[in-house]
């Protein structure tokens, strides 16, 4: 077992010019010519970038539509995490021939990076493999390697020495020893990045025989010995990168579109980081008040939460503590066993919180902290009774008559029924961050609340005082 190490390390590694790391990078971007189709199996993926578009469905004429933008990187949300493996596989065949078909037809070359969760869950390698053959069937690209890169410093999310550490406030523990791992429909057993992987794989791919690009390679700016690395990989071997820092992450991007070039291919399975650094997206300070909210703001915001993660319930208790007054509604999922027992508890809610929204008061609704499991080990059983409960939920928003001032929704499944479902948004504009590793998408014209701030707000991310400070970001007077 990896022991836990103390956050200080991330300031032990060599330093790097990355004055002179961002030169070599724009050279490269210049250089690349590719769109870069980003697969979101959560809404939460646009954490690191801004005035980028997101759409929800992956119907042909949309992703044709991100594939004419100006801006070389588009998100397609699938909320792939949300899908039993049988519709995730059928919907990762749609979504592969529409990209091959709008690459075809704006003779654009592609990368697709298969954006998924900082602490490893997800329905991986089923994605990538699908993709993987499915586009190897209607083109002529053969893919070498998978690159696995976890990385996310927004999340607190590091790789070191190949093991993938999630941050608890002074302390990085490896990731096998959260309660991510224990997730009950997408749990794993190892922090090593090669033996997940394996583990994952079920020994299809060895540990021992995969690639790993190391830290102290890329804080020597070793990158022509990091390009060889990448152009002998073959076979859908895996390649695990390590980094603590988004310096990292240019420098491996500099030695991947370097072998990019020699017509090496690779599909990525990623976090965040990656899209904001191939993407090409600067910096841009978080969002203010002024940027979300206009003057003549009258009504009260909603706050949903969904997410049972330990960090949500931390931060729902902080939240308590509000400056500002504030309607907390519990929302009993649990009464899911009844006959029509979430559709009551929908409108019980429901009257309660427009009565307050409309009264200029925010209301929080939230699930009962106790989760709802079943006695099972059926992974796709207990998936579809956590979907059940999330469209419950989620469909508060709406069947809302009065519009709120802003909307917060906690968790990935939450913040995509949300997003796609109950607010009909076809095509979002990402405004940016409200706070580190939380997006804020503007609603389309098309949208149940046009040109409205929706925040998506993962379970895992943030400190406990983050969704306070938020909402109270929002309702200051």
């Amino acid at each position: 077992m990896q022991e836990k190490i103390d956050i200080s390390i991330l300031e032990e590694l060599p330093k790097v010019d990355e004055a002179y790391v961002d030169l070599l990078l724009n050279k490269g971007l210049k250089l690349l010519n590719r769109k870069i189709v980003a697969l979101d199996d959560d809404p939460t993926g646009v954490q690191t970038v801004h005035n980028v578009s997101v759409y929800t469905d992956w119907m042909e004429e949309s992703v044709l539509r991100g594939f004419t933008e100006e801006n070389s990187l588009f998100f397609i949300l699938t909320n792939s995490r949300s899908f039993s493996k049988d519709k995730t596989i059928s919907e990762h065949r749609i979504l592969a021939k529409n990209i091959v078909k709008a690459s075809k037809s704006t003779g654009k070359e592609f990368v697709i990076i298969s954006r998924s969760d900082s602490t490893l869950r997800g329905h991986y390698p089923m994605e990538t493999q699908v993709l993987k053959q499915e586009i190897e069937m209607f083109t002529n690209i053969r893919y070498d390697g998978e690159i696995i890169f976890p990385f996310f410093k927004e999340g607190g999310r590091f790789t070191i020495d190949n093991i993938h550490y999630v941050k608890e406030n002074d302390v990085l523990v490896p990731a096998a020893q959260t309660e991510f791992a224990n997730d009950k429909t997408f749990g794993y057993t190892s922090s090593h990045m090669g033996e997940w992987c394996e583990e994952k794989n079920q020994g299809a791919y060895k540990a021992s025989d995969m690639v790993y690009i190391s830290l102290e390679k890329i804080r020597a700016l070793d990158i022509e010995y990091i390009c060889k690395q990448l152009i002998q990989v073959k076979d859908f071997n895996k390649v695990i990168v390590n980094a603590v820092d988004y310096v990292d992450v240019k420098i491996f991007m500099i030695a991947f579109i370097k072998a990019l070039s020699e017509r090496k291919e690779f599909i990525f399975r990623s976090a965040a980081a990656v899209t904001k650094v191939l993407g090409g997206i600067a910096d841009k300070p978080l969002l203010s008040r002024n940027e979300l909210i206009g003057k003549d703001h009258k009504n009260g915001g909603i706050v949903l939460i969904g997410s049972h993660v330990m960090k949500t319930t931390r931060q729902l208790e902080e939240l308590r503590s509000c400056s500002y007054p504030i309607e907390f509604i519990e929302f009993n999922q649990h009464r899911i066993v009844e006959e029509l027992g979430l559709e009551k508890e929908v409108e019980r809610v429901l009257k309660i919180a427009e009565a307050n929204i409309g009264n200029g008061k925010t209301v929080v609704v939230y699930t009962r902290r106790e989760r709802f499991d079943l006695d099972t080990d059926d992974k796709e059983k207990q998936l579809k009774i956590s979907v059940q409960i999330s469209d419950a939920v989620s469909s508060i928003i709406g069947k809302l008559n009065v519009r709120p001032d802003f909307i917060i929704a906690k968790g990935g499944i939450t913040s995509s029924d949300v997003g796609t479902i109950a607010l009909k948004v076809k095509r979002a504009l990402v405004m940016g961050q409200i706070a580190p590793g939380i997006p804020v998408w503007m609603t389309g014209d098309e949208s149940k609340f046009p040109g409205l701030p929706y925040v998506i707000f993962p379970g895992n991310v943030g400190e406990d005082s983050t969704l306070r400070e938020i909402v109270e970001l929002f309702i200051a007077v």
